[in-house]
Parts: C-alpha cells; sequence; structure tokens
C-alpha cells in the first residue's frame, strides 16, 4: 500500500507541474501567436492545450487506477490506466493530423501564389522558451515513467516532446521567414508537415499498445521467457507449462501449471508454489497477479 502511494504521488508531481508549465506556454502562445502574426505559434498554442487537456485525463485515471481491489474490480483497476493510455494517444493522432492539414493548407497558398505573413521576433522566443521546457518535462515524465512503471506517464512525456518538436519546427519556420526573406516563410508550415507525421506515428504506436493490453494480449515472449527462467529457478517441482500472461496497467497477470511428485504432501507443494509466487514478485513487483495450479 504504501509503494502504491508512493508510486502515485510521483505521478501526481511530474504531471501536475507539466499541466502548470502548459497552462502558461498555451496563453503566452495564443497570445504572441495573435499579437505576433504567426498562425504556425497559434497552431503550436493548441498543441499545448491538448497536452494540458491530456495531463488533466492523466491526473483522473491514476487515481482511478491506484484504487484497490473491490467486489467489481477483482483484478484491480489498472485497466483505467491503459484506457487513459489510448486516450492520449488518440488526442495525439487528433493534434497531428490538425497540424498536418494546417501546414499543407498554408503551403497550398503558397504555391498559389499568396503571401504568407511574417511573424514578429518575439513569437522565436516564445518557441525557444517553449522547446526548453517541454524537452526538459519530457525527460523528467519519462524518467518518472520509468521508475514507477506508467504507460500512460510515458505517453505523457512523448506529448511533451511532441510539444517540443512542434516548437522546434515553429521556431525554424519563423527564423526563416524573419532572416531569409519571403520566399522562405514556406519553410514553416513544411517543417510543420515533417513533425506532424512523427507525431502521428508514436500517437499510433500507443493506440496499438493500449489496444493490445485491453484485447488481454500476451506479453512478450522474451519476457515470457523470462518469468519462465524466474519460475523454474524455484526447486520441488517439474514440467512447469500452459503459462498465460497479460497487462494490467502497469502490472502483470501470470498463470502457470505446475507438476509436483504424487507422493509429495499437499502442504509440501503448496509451501514450494508459495515460493514460486513470491520469487515472482520479488522480480515483476508486488502488485504482480500470479496463480499457480497444482498437478501431478
Amino acid at each position: 500500500m504504501e509503494a502504491s502511494k508512493s508510486r502515485e504521488k510521483r505521478i501526481y508531481t511530474v504531471t501536475i507541474a507539466g499541466s502548470i508549465i502548459n497552462v502558461i506556454l498555451l496563453t503566452l502562445k495564443f497570445v504572441v501567436g495573435f499579437l505576433g502574426n504567426s498562425h504556425a505559434m497559434i497552431a503550436d498554442a493548441v498543441h499545448s492545450l491538448s497536452d494540458f487537456v491530456g495531463d488533466v485525463i492523466l491526473l483522473v485515471f491514476i487515481r482511478i487506477a491506484s484504487k484497490p481491489r473491490d467486489g467489481d474490480h477483482s483484478y484491480g483497476h489498472g485497466k483505467f490506466e491503459t484506457l487513459s493510455t489510448a486516450m492520449i494517444g488518440m488526442m495525439l493522432f487528433a493534434v497531428g493530423c490538425a497540424i498536418f492539414y494546417d501546414g499543407a493548407k498554408l503551403v497550398w497558398v503558397y504555391l498559389d501564389g499568396e503571401t504568407l505573413y511574417e511573424p514578429q521576433l518575439i513569437t522565436l522566443w516564445v518557441a525557444l522558451v517553449s522547446v526548453v521546457l517541454k524537452e526538459g518535462l519530457y525527460w523528467w515524465t519519462r524518467y518518472e515513467g520509468k521508475i514507477t512503471k506508467s504507460q500512460a506517464l510515458i505517453a505523457n512525456a512523448w506529448h511533451h516532446r511532441s510539444d517540443s518538436f512542434s516548437s522546434i519546427a515553429v521556431g525554424l519556420g519563423i527564423a526563416g521567414a524573419i532572416f531569409l526573406g519571403e520566399k522562405w516563410r514556406v519553410l514553416d508550415p513544411l517543417m510543420a508537415i515533417f513533425v506532424s507525421i512523427f507525431i502521428i506515428v508514436i500517437s499510433l504506436k500507443f493506440i496499438k499498445n493500449s489496444v493490445d493490453e485491453l484485447l488481454e494480449k500476451s506479453l512478450s515472449i522474451q519476457l515470457c521467457q523470462n518469468i519462465m527462467n524466474t519460475i523454474s529457478s524455484v526447486d520441488g517441482f517439474y514440467d512447469p507449462h500452459d503459462l498465460r500472461t497479460r497487462r494490467i496497467g502497469s502490472g502483470i497477470a501470470i498463470e502457470i501449471h505446475l507438476r509436483f511428485d504424487k507422493n509429495m504432501t499437499i502442504e509440501k507443494a503448496h509451501d514450494i508454489a508459495t515460493e514460486v509466487e513470491e520469487r515472482v514478485k520479488a522480480e515483476y513487483g508486488e502488485g504482480t497477479h500470479i496463480v499457480t495450479h497444482l498437478e501431478v
């Protein structure tokens, strides 16, 4: 229980800090984007807004996922964390498509002979500040996601990085428009298109992983082999078989059949099975759900 509270606290700390920075950035980007004649900066502000919404989703669902098992959820509430990862992934996908559309529209306007607006210098400075802050948030959130084994937190870290890359594209486009002249203003939408493709690819990866978990896909072959090695390190049984695995949020569930000598007492077999369960939990976390089936 103490470990669960510590995990939840770490997730909340980094996510709340990120949401505060996102509110500051999206407000700054909207104001500077309108006043500084930068359509790319306004689009980047929308991206930061999606980051903030992602933070809110994560905060709500992590609280639910951290609740202990109850009568209606005998395996716990970990799937809510998986669901939040899927929602963040879908939001990333929508943002990526929107940035792609806006960039393509501006390129079309440019090719049609129209002159794109020249942004003000302040928009470049805001883009640079956004890159520094969001890249810092990415590394911090990613670190906490690995420590807490939270896929939702890692997904949110990539949400921060996508905003960082988006700001890099905006910064390059603004710099080109300001310092290279009118014909180079098209760099802004072109870079936005490039970044949007990256965002879409990342979002599809998170959506796929979440769907796999919700559909009870088994763990990777390598992880299953590692689990079998951990189980087999305990003496007193033979022929471990019919391994079944799945992920429940940040934890995993395991079922395994173990064969025992028919002359062994039930008490002795039970003690060995308990040792198997304890060794697995020591390796993969106390929240690991493991069931051993005893056979002769």
